[in-house]
């Protein structure tokens, strides 16, 4: 068994143009990136549904919503699992923000953001916040087994809204 802590991926960094993507929230509809250009927007990459650490991470951050808005920023959950079972799993833990099927092609979009997980065919516990224009504001990866929280989150959408100010 391999160190958790070691050899995570490196994320897409601050500076990088926000790849676009489209990917299904429901069987019939699909969320694109570009659909939220102008506002911030969060992506919160997560390797499995059900799992504990997944659990607690995306139930702090549906506590964590009304933080969120206050900077006009969009939230999306993005796992390899497919729609059925986030629909479960938003329904079961009370999630009101969209969980995206990074399915098929299976991890595609945690490809193009450098966060995919080879060797057990899911994405990085990593977190995007992307700027109203599409670019990288920040990037972060956990270890797996770690909920890396909101904090970095939140201070980058905090220096996000103070370079708004100073623009």
């Amino acid at each position: 068994m391999t160190d958790p802590s070691v050899g995570h991926a490196s994320p897409l960094p601050p500076g990088s143009r926000a790849p676009d993507f489209q990917l299904a929230s429901t069987p019939d509809q699909r969320v694109s990136l570009a659909e939220f250009r102008g506002s911030p927007v969060i992506l919160a990459f997560y390797p499995a549904d059900w799992s504990p650490v997944c659990t607690d991470q995306m139930a702090l951050y549906q506590e964590l919503l009304p933080e969120f808005r206050k900077f006009n920023a969009q939230l999306l959950g993005i796992s390899v699992d497919g729609v059925w079972s986030h629909l479960a799993f938003a329904s079961d833990r009370n999630l009101h923000f969209p969980l995206l099927a990074d399915f098929e092609p299976k991890g595609a979009v945690a490809r193009a953001y450098h966060v995919y997980r080879d060797e057990d065919g899911t994405s990085e516990r990593a977190l995007f916040v992307i700027d109203a224009k599409g670019m990288v504001a920040w990037s972060y990866v956990s270890p797996v087994g770690l909920n890396p929280g909101a904090d970095g989150i939140l201070r980058a959408l905090e220096s996000l809204k103070s370079e708004g100010a100073a623009a």
